[in-house]
């Protein structure tokens, strides 16, 4: 019996160990089959999704989705103290160290108490181990438990700094693409500009922001479960619409710069696809068409409309959708597992940027919100 118990107890501490390291120290993906971790959040998100779907779509469903990310993160910081706790409390006992105890017979309970107050450096003193390799693995863990702490409040900074990097350039894209965001809204505002080469630093800034993203997430899984601020945002449309705009910009608009245009499309593709890589989700093809031929038309007379040359050839259809099956059903499998919206090719024309509205205006009688964007009416 204490040859089981004391196999099961280095398993344990082993499997905490090795899964806290590669998630918290570890700085590139895991590559080998199981992990707790992942085992972890794959499980946990099913029950949350579940209970999410639920709920109706709209700010209560995305209210309870949000809470999902820094609560797991707790659940999981819990289940590996409590899982040293539990090892090394087992590990004491195969080993059948000898304690002083106020109770006159010792039990696993008291082995428990005694890795519990160690693992936390309480120090309380009123049970203690009596041989020397009972005190030495006292001393180990009450070393792993201040260091298993200190690891876990420097990793939640580093973790919300790359969490507000994100968000950043999430609500830039507000009044440069709308809200959600979209290519053709993007391509419009550009238009009104009457300065194609102001895209070009915004599409360094966005093949920056995609690198970002996919370091980040792989090496914090844990973001991709993080909501932005605003409900009509999301990383998912963020990165759908800067993929939309190059896309488009690459096979449609004449005078554009194609050699960014290519580098910044290549770069968000590669994170849509190691994300879904990294994730186990599987690319889902035969999605909805994003851009009918109808739809395609009102793109190409609105932005002819606001100023720009925009190519239109039967091959240049066929071009986009070829772009666009490189990168569509990749998204499509993200969105289903994270409950995302896919924004549209082509915004609404009643959808209003978050910078023209707020809860202030909508409550306060005699407010409301900017209807237009630059003072123009011809947008989606």
């Amino acid at each position: 019996m204490w040859v089981v118990a004391l196999v099961s107890s280095l398993a344990l501490l082993l499997l905490v160990l090795v899964d806290s390291f590669e998630t918290i120290l570890l700085p590139r993906r895991v590559t080998h089959r199981f992990r707790f971790a992942r085992f972890y959040y794959r499980n946990s998100w099913k029950i949350w999704r579940a209970a999410g779907l639920g709920i109706r779509a709209g700010k209560r469903r995305e209210a309870f989705l949000s809470v999902f990310g820094p609560l797991s993160l707790v659940g999981l910081f819990a289940t590996w103290a409590v899982g040293l706790i539990v090892g090394f409390a087992l590990l004491q006992w195969s080993l059948g160290t000898a304690l002083r105890a106020p109770e006159a017979r010792i039990e696993f309970r008291t082995y428990l108490y005694l890795s519990g107050t160690t693992f936390f450096t309480l120090g309380l003193g009123d049970v203690t181990p009596g041989a020397p390799l009972g005190r030495t693995l006292t001393v180990v863990e009450s070393g792993l438990g201040f260091f298993f702490l200190a690891v876990v409040v420097g990793y939640l900074p580093v973790l919300y700094q790359a969490f507000s990097g994100r968000e950043q350039t999430i609500s830039l894209l507000d009044a440069r693409a709308g809200s959600p965001p979209s290519a053709g809204e993007c391509l419009l505002r550009l238009a009104r500009s009457a300065n194609l080469a102001a895209i070009d630093p915004v599409l360094v800034e966005w093949e920056r922001w995609a690198a970002e993203l996919l370091e980040s997430h792989l090496s914090f899984p844990v973001l991709s479960y993080y909501r932005s601020q605003h409900d009509n945002q999301s990383w998912l449309a963020a990165l759908t619409a800067i993929l939309d705009t190059c896309a488009i910009l690459m096979v449609e608009i004449k005078n554009a710069n194609l050699y960014q245009a290519q580098l910044t499309f290549a770069m968000a593709r590669h994170a849509a696809v190691d994300l879904a890589l990294v994730l186990k989700t599987p690319p889902t093809p035969g999605g909805p068409d994003r851009l009918p031929p109808d739809r395609r038309q009102e793109l190409v007379q609105v932005l002819r409309r606001a100023g720009l040359e925009v190519l239109d050839r039967s091959e240049i259809e066929a071009k986009l959708a070829g772009l666009r099956g490189l990168y569509e059903p990749f998204l499509f499998a993200l969105a289903h597992r994270f409950l995302f919206e896919v924004p549209p090719i082509i915004g609404t024309h009643d959808a209003v940027d978050n910078w023209q509205t707020s809860a202030w205006m909508r409550r306060t009688p005699g407010f409301g919100h900017l209807h237009t964007f630059a003072g123009r009416d011809d947008h989606f």
